[in-house]
């Protein structure tokens, strides 16, 4: 069943803060994220709570959307984290409907397909940026909960094989090089 993000999410823009250094909370920003979009290990309260409207604050399984810039990803929020607002760079997607998974709207953002789609018709040069009417009117497949399961799965299975790929790829190539260096000596 295909159906558009906005009949089965809640969307927000992040908010506009300026960091202190310290704080209560975690104050996300695009530079918080690797390439593949996975957040990074520490990350350190930098903004104080005082002002922030509750609204704002992440809860567990919102997926933050990277509407500015070249650099478009979808990362699930968990609430093991520090406690954190996301920034204006991001749009803080809340699933209503139960029936779809946090994880499977990520990887449908995350998609070759939705990415092409949605840089398409993003706005602007020197910054593109994607609006939200156009992420609140991307129609998307909502399969049962089994099928979004067996789908993250196989792309989990899938870049752990990709991840041992390269592992042997890079110890294949170091021991090409010792046994050119061995039959030197």
């Amino acid at each position: 069943m295909k159906t558009l993000i906005k009949d089965i999410t809640h969307i927000q823009t992040g908010l506009f803060a300026k960091p202190s250094g310290i704080g209560e909370l975690v104050y996300l920003q695009s530079k918080h994220f690797d390439e593949y979009g996975q957040l990074h290990a520490v990350l350190h309260p930098d903004l104080v709570a005082d002002g922030i409207s509750e609204k704002h604050l992440l809860k567990d399984g919102d997926v933050l959307f990277a509407a500015k810039g070249t650099k478009n990803f979808a990362a699930v929020f968990e609430n093991h984290n520090e406690p954190s607002v996301a920034s204006t760079s991001f749009f803080v997607i809340r699933p209503t409907d139960k029936k779809l998974l946090p994880q499977y709207l990520a990887w449908v953002l995350n998609s070759h397909t939705t990415q092409t789609l949605l840089k398409g018709q993003a706005i602007g040069t020197s910054i593109p940026s994607i609006s939200k009417q156009v992420l609140e009117n991307l129609e998307i497949a909502v399969p049962s909960i089994e099928t979004q399961k067996a789908i993250l799965q196989i792309t989990k299975l899938r870049n752990r094989e990709k991840s041992l790929k390269q592992k042997i790829e890079t110890l294949r190539e170091k021991q090409i090089q010792q046994q050119i260096i061995n039959a030197i000596k």
